[in-house]
């Protein structure tokens, strides 16, 4: 975002504050605070009770109107449309044959996406995506419910125009400031059918050599009232993928992080697996692909409103809703305005981690482009702990030894930080395979 230049002195008093090691702090940019602060809940309830109006929006159902998948698609564009001409708006479409069980028919498949380009383009261009899907489902009632009507009643508020309602107030909120990395939003087809659209955006993205720096998938996170009649509106789940020091779970730290840091009356835990136990969601064809994905939902789930006719605005509630697509946002303004991740590898991918006098953690990195670059930040931690204990701000260099500290014991990383505050997400030294041995015998 634009950074202002009074606040220079106090960045610089906090990145002296972390010449000691100490846990990580965050640091406030204004920007996203005012960004967060122009979130409205009145626009969030009308997005959710127009998607509801929709009577299903089933990858299936037919073309009518004012019902369906094709008119909630049509809706959605000319909504990011309407938002500015900054965001670029279009129809990523794809026409399907008949496959597999979920797929018995010829379908066309319209995801609606608008970006928001950033400072940065070519080979210095990064993209963070946040997505949701905004097709529904709901299973047959009784009996005589036809189950090839596809056109039956699928509100599907939660599961997910409540994702989407996050997708179209943060476009709006976001279009009005300036980013260094490129933001996409993307509301999916066909999640419920197999996360096809979400399949096949992240196949073409690959395809054309996009540089997805990370993705957020939102799916779920309006409900506060389990199953089993607990409540909590105070916790929110993210899910990502392992190992330990992967992509997606550096991503998912980075979430928790920066969110209880705008909003400290959250509670963002970190859930270490791909997904629920056993289930899938869209940011999940990123990961494939090789990109840092995460699912960031709410904490408990009411399967009684799941996949149901239940799943109305009337089971919703609309302050968590509200208060977890701040969090959001707080995530996706803090990566789009951070400067770039540091590269631990060399061009050979060797990992840039040594014995420093043989006792020492000796640490490199490769410089990274930003115009406001404050300096790097070196974290560590033991390698039975989830999350960074240890932090020390080093300066613009790029290389720190951190005396009688053990390469075999902690596990490392570095951020840069910039003159504002904004932290990138942190890179981990990760150790490398060891590759299969095979050797000659004679017989």
């Amino acid at each position: 975002m634009k950074k202002k230049t009074l606040i220079l002195a106090l960045a610089a008093a906090v990145l002296c504050g972390l010449t000691g090691t100490h846990a990580i702090a965050a640091s406030t940019d204004p920007d996203i605070s005012t960004l967060l602060s122009e979130v409205s809940k009145e626009n969030v309830e009308k997005i959710l009770k127009k998607m509801e109006s929709f009577h299903t929006r089933h990858t299936m159902s037919s073309d009518q109107e004012n019902i369906g998948i094709k008119a909630s698609a049509e809706w959605l564009l000319a909504e990011f449309k309407g938002l500015g001409t900054r965001l670029q708006v279009e129809m990523d479409t794809y026409e399907l044959p008949p496959q597999g069980r979920r797929m018995r028919q010829p379908m066309t498949m319209r995801n609606v996406v608008a970006t928001l380009p950033g400072r940065h383009t070519g080979e210095q261009e990064r993209i963070f995506m946040l997505h949701a899907h905004y097709d529904s489902y709901a299973r047959p009632v009784d009996k005589d419910w036809p189950r090839d009507n596809f056109d039956n009643l699928a509100p599907g508020v939660n599961d997910d125009s409540s994702g989407v309602a996050a997708l179209l107030e943060l476009a709006r909120v976001f279009s009005d400031h300036e980013f260094d990395a490129t933001v996409i939003f993307v509301a999916f087809a066909g999640e419920e059918v197999g996360l096809v659209g979400s399949t096949l955006m992240a196949a073409r993205l690959k395809e054309e050599g996009k540089n997805i720096s990370g993705n957020i998938g939102l799916d779920m996170i309006g409900n506060i009232e389990g199953g089993n009649g607990v409540f909590d509106n105070r916790r929110m789940r993210v899910f990502s993928a392992g190992p330990m020091d992967s992509p997606s779970r550096s991503l998912a730290r980075y979430a928790k992080r920066v969110g209880e840091h705008y909003l400290p009356s959250a509670e963002i835990d970190l859930i270490y697996r791909a997904d629920r136990f056993g289930r899938g969601g869209d940011h999940t064809p990123f990961v494939l692909e090789g990109w840092a994905g995460i699912r960031m939902m709410e904490a408990n789930e009411n399967y009684s409103r799941q996949h149901t006719v239940n799943d109305t605005f009337a089971n919703m509630d609309l302050d968590y809703c509200t208060r977890n697509i701040r969090i959001v946002g707080s995530v996706l303004a803090s990566l789009a305005a951070a400067p770039p991740a540091p590269s631990v590898t060399s061009d050979r991918g060797r990992t840039l981690l040594g014995r420093g006098g043989g006792y020492d953690a000796a640490l490199r990195w490769n410089p990274v482009v930003c115009d406001d670059l404050a300096g790097y930040i070196v974290h560590w931690r033991r390698t039975t702990s989830p999350h960074w204990e240890k932090t020390i701000q080093v300066g613009n260099v790029t290389e720190h030894t951190i005396p009688n500290v053990t390469i075999d014991e902690y596990v490392f990383g570095v951020s840069a930080v910039d003159t504002t505050g904004n932290q990138s997400v942190i890179s981990a030294y990760v150790m490398p395979p060891r590759t299969k041995r095979v050797y000659e015998v004679k017989k």
